[in-house]
């Protein structure tokens, strides 16, 4: 039995968990799937998979493994792609993740005009406020905003967004404007909690971070929302700057403390290392990084 296909026979039971699912989705027996992870697990001399009656659990030596099998199936791939003569035309599905904020500002109406200029090409868009495993979650490339761990993922600078206090006109007339962070204790606040997860504020005081404990007015894990309820004048909210960009443009929201703002952040396209790019990651990357970052610099000019 090669070694390629017991690869992939243990890949598709790692993203089953199940040996019968596995051979389904393989086309193949039950026992055809237990050989071949018989197999590997003899050649490796390491279990992959813990095995009891009623499941299957991947072991921390078969997950090692599981990361450097995708990836060799990713390059495989991509090789037999280029030998048919696949670069010249991209084509096939890709998967994108991006904060909601971002993926409905900036990245979605880039994903459209993509796939109007390459019509072989399918796109999954997952906006999500969390960090995605690209490797173990099938996801092709993903916005990353804010500093990168140390990783074997490829990274693509596209520029720079910042955290910024807002309220409305309206409001700071009515409350006052706030003259130093200690002052937003006796201020309503509106949290969201994607920015400020334990009910504080982290500010630039001279050289250092420094951060204010707050008792905020509202709470909410949606920065939109967030956002809303500070134009309507129910209080001062902090966003990334590119969210309230045409918000400040148009006048309904204005900076707070402006001289306190943390450094800026980086904004990165990031995918898995491979040593073949696919033609239509290739081509999606190719297309899409010029025109994130001019909208980064344009929602930059609302500041």
């Amino acid at each position: 039995m090669n070694r390629m296909h017991e690869i992939e026979v243990f890949i598709a039971v790692a993203e089953a968990g199940s040996f019968a699912a596995a051979a389904r989705r393989l086309h193949l027996s039950p026992p055809a799937v237990t050989r071949a992870i018989a197999a590997l697990e003899d050649r490796l001399g390491a279990r992959v998979f813990q095995r009891t009656t009623r499941n299957v659990t991947i072991t921390d030596i078969g997950a090692r493994f599981l990361e450097v099998a995708r990836r060799v199936l990713s390059d495989l791939e991509a090789a037999e792609r280029e030998a048919m003569g696949e670069t010249t035309v991209p084509q096939g599905h890709l998967t994108l993740t991006a904060s909601v904020t971002f993926g409905r500002s900036a990245l979605a109406p880039v994903v459209g005009t993509f796939l109007a200029a390459y019509p072989r090409v399918s796109v999954s868009v997952l906006l999500l406020d969390r960090v995605v495993n690209l490797v173990e979650e099938g996801v092709d490339l993903a916005v990353r905003i804010g500093d990168l761990p140390e990783s074997r993922l490829i990274a693509k600078r596209l520029g720079t967004v910042h955290r910024i206090l807002v309220a409305s006109p309206a409001y700071l007339v009515a409350h006052g404007t706030p003259r130093a962070p200690a002052d937003l204790r006796s201020h309503a606040v509106i949290a969201f909690t994607g920015l400020m997860p334990n009910r504080e504020w982290r500010h630039q005081n001279g050289p250092r971070t420094a951060s204010v404990a707050l008792a905020p007015r509202l709470e909410i894990n949606d920065a939109v929302a967030a956002i809303d309820a500070a134009i309507l004048g129910q209080g001062i909210t902090t966003a990334l700057s590119y969210m309230v960009a045409g918000h400040l443009r148009a006048g309904r929201l204005v900076p707070v403390l402006q001289e306190f703002t943390l450094p800026p952040q980086p904004v990165h396209l990031v995918y898995p290392e491979a040593r073949l790019m696919a033609p239509k990651l290739r081509a999606f990357v190719d297309f899409a990084a010029p025109r994130l970052k001019s909208a980064l610099e344009d929602l930059a000019q609302g500041d």
